[in-house]
């Protein structure tokens, strides 16, 4: 289901809840949210759908991966970018890390590492941040 897009600064400051097996429908309201924003949009949080969840999409290259209960165990090589949100009005300067080290759980919760880095590794801290009810 397509759901709208929260805009709401105090309900993004909080931080999201460990998803469980239950949440596996929220991962693909974010696929359908994503794919009706695809024009202005490379990965979502479930907070922008407004559930407080640990989850996020990211588009990586040709596929967009659902990933429930994320967590970066491994960053290197900061530098300084900007970037835009759906949630936000304009662009933000912040750093991110050009290479990441993530665990997390697929939809059949079948636990992954994986290394990630550039565009990608970008896109995953910034759906990262909305987890920890971070703002850019």
């Amino acid at each position: 289901m397509i759901r709208p897009i929260v805009r709401d600064m105090f309900f993004l400051g909080q931080k999201s809840k460990a998803a469980t097996r239950q949440d596996v429908s929220v991962g693909r309201d974010l696929a359908d949210t994503l794919q009706a924003n695809r024009d202005r949009c490379v990965g979502m949080a479930a907070n922008m759908i407004g559930v407080k969840k640990r989850i996020i999409i990211v588009n990586i290259g040709l596929a967009d991966m659902v990933m429930y209960n994320p967590v970066i165990i491994r960053k290197d090589t900061p530098y300084e970018t900007e970037e835009g949100c759906l949630s936000l009005d304009g662009v933000r300067k912040t750093v991110r890390y050009q290479n990441i080290e993530l665990e997390y759980a697929d939809s059949s919760w079948k636990k992954h590492r994986q290394k990630y880095s550039g565009w990608t590794a970008q896109i995953i801290q910034h759906e990262m941040d909305h987890l920890n009810g971070i703002i850019i």
